[in-house]
């Protein structure tokens, strides 16, 4: 069984991705979308998304292996762009067949695709074609546009055109992040493609992963929400799948890991603007479990300075 961390667009970024993977459990992770239009991006745009690119060949400090994402609607354009990301040192190149975004489906990107499989198709190869034979292209999607009528059509597509592997994020873009997750889909596309085909969605706790197991038969998750909102959720998933015992980690294991995030945030560029956002967002999810997480949010929900948040985090 593999676990990975979904590219969760605005959340999931390097200091998560590095915090994230040293907790454990997690066998690769993919870089948030990065939006391909009409032209090659220049270097720093994707070093912008992938610093471990640079700083340590395409691994987290934890030495979880990262993949990166290309999202997009022209065939050339991708391949050209993908063939760029092997130079750079992409290891796998992932195609975002999946964000439910409104500003992203307007501009012909994402789940909006999931109309129109002979694209889908066309991408795929283009970009198979552009990158070398030993790099890997994969492929995440959703169920569908507004439903599920091309669900198996657009999977086929995917795995016809070169796609290695498949994401199944088992909702449509109209469905949203509404739960249910519909995990009977990921079952019914694996039936009809001959690569791994991975169940994320709606996958909370291990009681969720034992449902979507056996409903969707998968053999391999991606775990997006539920991680981030329960940092060792993968290593409470591994130890179930094993039978063995696990003590979830408690607050006071996790306030560190906040205190680094916070500190991460807070050395990149433009962090006087973007820190704080982030920092309240990651505690926003991590108030679903951890109460303290929730009170230590309402103290710094409306602080903007540095020193501030500072205070409040080391009080904890």
């Amino acid at each position: 069984m593999q676990l990975a961390l979904a590219p969760m667009e605005g959340l999931v970024d390097e200091p998560l991705r590095d915090v994230l993977t040293r907790v454990g459990g997690i066998d690769w992770c993919v870089t948030e979308f990065i939006r391909v239009n009409d032209q090659l991006l220049p270097a720093h745009v994707i070093h912008r998304f992938a610093p471990e690119l640079q700083r340590r060949g395409a691994y987290t400090a934890a030495g979880t292996p990262l993949r990166l994402q290309l999202l997009g609607s022209d065939p050339a354009v991708l391949a050209d762009n993908a063939a760029l990301a092997c130079e750079l040192g992409a290891p796998v190149i992932d195609l975002n067949f999946g964000c439910p975004a409104k500003t992203v489906n307007r501009s012909r990107g994402g789940a909006v695709l999931l109309k129109e499989p002979e694209l889908l198709h066309a991408i795929l190869r283009a970009v198979r074609q552009a990158v070398p034979a030993s790099i890997p292209v994969t492929a995440k999607m959703r169920i569908g546009y507004e439903n599920t009528d091309q669900a198996l059509d657009c999977a086929r597509a995917l795995a016809d055109g070169g796609a290695a592997q498949l994401v199944v994020h088992a909702r449509t873009k109209t469905d949203g992040y509404r739960p249910p997750a519909h995990w009977e889909w990921v079952a019914r596309i694996a039936d009809v493609v001959p690569v791994p085909v991975y169940a994320n969605g709606e996958i909370w706790s291990v009681d969720d992963w034992r449902r979507c197991r056996q409903i969707s038969g998968a053999a391999h998750y991606m775990l997006g929400r539920g991680l981030v909102a329960c940092p060792d959720l993968a290593l409470q998933i591994a130890a179930a799948a094993r039978g063995s015992s696990y003590a979830p980690l408690q607050w006071q294991a996790i306030l560190p890991m906040v205190r680094d995030f916070w500190h991460q945030q807070c050395a990149r560029p433009g962090a006087g603007h973007h820190a704080p956002g982030r920092l309240k967002q990651w505690l926003k999810w991590l108030g679903r479990n951890y109460a303290d997480a929730e009170a230590l949010f309402v103290r710094v929900r409306s602080l903007q300075a540095v020193a501030a948040i500072d205070t409040e985090l080391q009080a904890g």
